[in-house]
């Protein structure tokens, strides 16, 4: 197994002091040398998923801030963020590793749903939500992930009932699964397996979600 670099944090502890190009740009071989790093460490992820899932890239964010629309026109992202592709439209969902100072976690599900496939999430809670409830309820997939998160309607979606039994569910806008980690652990021996082994364990509710965005409410499928 790989680990990360103890550096990886004092690199971006330092950024975040001086995040200027005058300072970064004579850093910027050693940033280029822990980037490597962490895309050999997020290979041997990829190969581990891949035993039992269908990964069809693996994307490390560029460094490069896009300044144009925001306030904070700092030009430096302050950590390493790297997704996941499942391979699409057969299979949906996707995994997200950050690694930052003191505010590294891993991530999983569904952060934007695009409004066809939310409508299609929310008809099939509507209809029966139990199948969706024993997989999140479940201990082991407790254990590893905890309670669902992610942005909710303060109500009810248009069209849905503030009645319905599982509206706390029908409510979301995002099904995101987060797990975070302190600095001591991303720099462990064990830290890659820890993330192997959590991606793993969202399986169930990836399948759940792929069946679901795969058919339409007959259960025909739509690919």
């Amino acid at each position: 197994m790989n680990t990360i670099n103890p550096d990886v944090f004092t690199f971006y502890k330092a950024l975040a002091k001086n995040n200027t190009r005058e300072w970064f740009e004579p850093q910027k071989i050693r940033f280029k040398a822990l980037e490597l790093e962490v895309k050999k460490f997020n290979e041997l992820v990829k190969q581990e998923l891949e035993k039992t899932d269908n990964i069809e890239k693996v994307k490390i964010f560029r460094i490069y801030r896009d300044v144009r629309f925001s306030k904070n026109k700092t030009p430096y992202k302050t950590h390493f963020g790297i997704s996941f592709h499942r391979k699409k439209p057969n299979l949906r969902g996707g995994y997200y590793l950050h690694i930052a100072p003191q505010n590294s976690f891993i991530a999983s599900g569904f952060w934007n749903p695009n409004p066809v496939d939310l409508l299609r999430i929310r008809k099939e809670l509507e209809i029966d939500a139990q199948e969706l409830r024993e997989i999140i309820d479940d201990k082991i997939f407790k254990r590893f992930w905890g309670d669902i998160q992610g942005e909710v309607v303060k109500t009810s979606p248009k069209g849905f009932s503030i009645e319905h039994p599982d509206i706390d569910l029908i409510r979301h806008k995002q099904f995101i699964f987060l797990k975070k980690f302190d600095d001591k652990s991303v720099i462990s021996s064990d830290f890659q397996n820890q993330i192997i082994q959590h991606f793993k364990a969202i399986r169930p509710f990836f399948d759940y979600m792929t069946n679901v965005l795969t058919t339409d409410l007959n259960g025909i499928s739509t690919l």
